[in-house]
């Protein structure tokens, strides 16, 4: 869920894996699966870099996985 501002300065939280796709007219324009569409303040860049950060914080710590070809048992710290 990403934290957004409607045009009218408005607060919504939104699920991103409903925005099908962002338009970048003088307002940002975003489509949802279902049809809706919702103008917000911030830019497309901010709304992505939301929703980078919002996966990252779900996905957990980023996993080592050393070497291309490096079974994980034979990384050495």
């Amino acid at each position: 869920m990403i934290r957004l501002t409607r045009l009218n300065r408005a607060i919504l939280v939104l699920n991103s894996d409903l925005i099908e796709h962002i338009d970048v007219t003088p307002d940002t324009v975003i489509t949802l699966t279902t049809g809706q569409i919702l103008r917000v303040r911030e830019t497309s860049d901010e709304v992505v870099n939301r929703i980078v950060e919002f996966r990252r914080r779900v996905s957990g710590p980023e996993v080592r996985t050393g070497e291309p070809g490096e079974s994980p048992r034979e990384q050495s710290d």
